[in-house]
């Protein structure tokens, strides 16, 4: 059901099934994903299949978010992280250093596109899957950005503009780290770019980037949620000054004589006023592409930038807080990537099915096909109940009607506190099992 295409049809209905079935059970563990020993087989058979790539499984998953994002504003939230095997290294095949440069791992660097209005995710758009070389480099001032680890950032924006080509406006947000000057220099003309500032660049002029609006007065004193930072954590509200205008960066003396002399390009700053004892007080500088002209523009900036956390739930459902990809018995390198890939689109599918809980009115083909939808609606009515409180309350056909009917097959009774990530899990499993059921029920019932 999740559309993964290959040259070799049993292994694309295979990819299929191994995909649900990790979002099923919530786990990366084969013998569970495989349930008899028939399954497990079938299940390393498709990661070490010559038809599988870990750029095909992303394309895959990336068709589905490109039809999501048809017409939308949609912000495209970009970050990197890594999976060490530092605890299990002993017998890794295939991979480089890690971060700590001596355990072996391998990085991840996803693009996941939100709708900028609703603050649903829509899906995958893109990922970058790869593991560093053992030898060492060359310095890395002396080398193009093409040839950089760093380019990973303007492939990402690159691979979003082309992902989602659909959508009324893409704007790419990115933490420090993609505050690079060829991101903004070669940017596809379709993206627009919000990045948090990491360097204290050179205007035109005598002035720096980071006292540009030093003298000035906030245009507006506001309050900005910031995001939950790990597991029992719930966020805070921060009462932030906000300043903007337009900035003219001069180029870096790093950069190719090729590259404009300057970028007109527009800061955000939101820094926080009396922050709690013991928090970090928040401070964005955000360089954007945007128009930067007024108070309502900064809210907007902020408030597009603030999306950014979406993609760290996403790699909390991914790691320790749930699939557990760094804890997977898969030793090769190129099934680790396989794995990853579909590990990747699992954990944004659990993320959308707990969105929809609360009633998006995202439509059910973010997450199934909607030729479905009939199929569905009979297995709805299959879990209602009596009382108005065991009816699903939303309407047929959104993400939202389909969450409940996957909540009420993983075991919630319409009661008490939502369903989680796990409840949808297990939820999925059963529910994806029961439809194929039906379906194939139907069909053989058909002249």
């Amino acid at each position: 059901m999740s559309g993964f295409s290959s040259a070799d049809p049993r292994t694309a209905a295979r990819g299929s099934w191994l995909f649900d079935r990790i979002v099923a059970t919530g786990s990366l563990v084969l013998r569970e994903l495989g349930e008899t020993r028939a399954g497990e087989v079938a299940a390393h058979r498709y990661l070490s299949s010559p038809y599988v790539t870990a750029e095909g499984i992303i394309a895959a998953l990336s068709e589905r978010t490109r039809l999501a994002s048809a017409g939308r504003r949609v912000v495209a939230a970009q970050d990197t992280t890594e999976i060490n095997f530092s605890v299990r290294s002993a017998s890794r095949r295939g991979l480089g250093p890690g971060g700590d440069g001596k355990s072996p791992g391998f990085f991840i660097h996803p693009v996941v596109a939100v709708d900028a209005d609703e603050e649903a995710v829509l899906g995958l758009a893109a990922a970058q899957i790869w593991t560093r070389a053992a030898d060492k480099v060359s310095d890395r001032h002396a080398r193009a950005i093409e040839d950089k680890e760093s380019a990973r950032w303007l492939n990402g924006t690159r691979a979003a503009a082309a992902a989602l080509n659909q959508a009324s406006q893409v704007i790419v947000v990115a933490d420090r780290e993609g505050d690079i000057w060829s991101h903004f220099a070669h940017r596809p003309e379709t993206v627009e770019l919000a990045i948090r500032a990491r360097h204290d660049r050179a205007l035109e002029g005598r002035a720096s980037l980071f006292e540009a609006f030093a003298s000035q007065p906030p245009l507006i004193v506001t309050q900005v949620k910031v995001a939950p930072r790990g597991p029992g954590d719930k966020g805070r509200i921060a009462t932030v000054a906000l300043r903007c205008g337009p900035v003219r960066i001069a180029r870096p003396a790093t950069a190719p004589r090729t590259d404009p002399e300057v970028l007109e390009l527009g800061l955000v700053e939101a820094i926080e006023q009396d922050a709690p004892s013991g928090a970090k007080p928040l401070l964005w500088r955000i360089v954007t592409t945007l128009p930067v002209n007024g108070a309502d523009d900064a809210l907007d900036v902020v408030r597009l930038y603030r999306l950014r956390w979406r993609i760290e739930e996403v790699f909390r459902a991914l790691k320790r807080d749930g699939l557990a990809l760094e804890e997977t018995q898969v030793q090769d390198g190129i099934r680790l990537f396989h794995l990853a890939a579909l590990a990747l689109g699992a954990a944004v599918r659990i993320i959308q099915l707990v969105d929809a809980r609360d009633g998006s009115p995202r439509p059910m083909s973010d997450a199934l096909d909607p030729d479905l939808q009939n199929a569905v609606a009979i297995l709805v009515r299959s879990r209602e109940g009596a009382t108005a409180k065991q009816k699903n309350p939303h309407p047929e056909g959104s993400l939202a009607w389909l969450s409940w009917i996957v909540a009420r097959y993983g075991g919630w009774n319409c009661y008490y506190k939502p369903p989680g990530p796990k409840t949808m899990a297990k939820g999925w499993d059963r529910f994806a099992a029961t439809l194929s059921g039906f379906i194939l029920a139907t069909e053989a019932q058909l002249p």
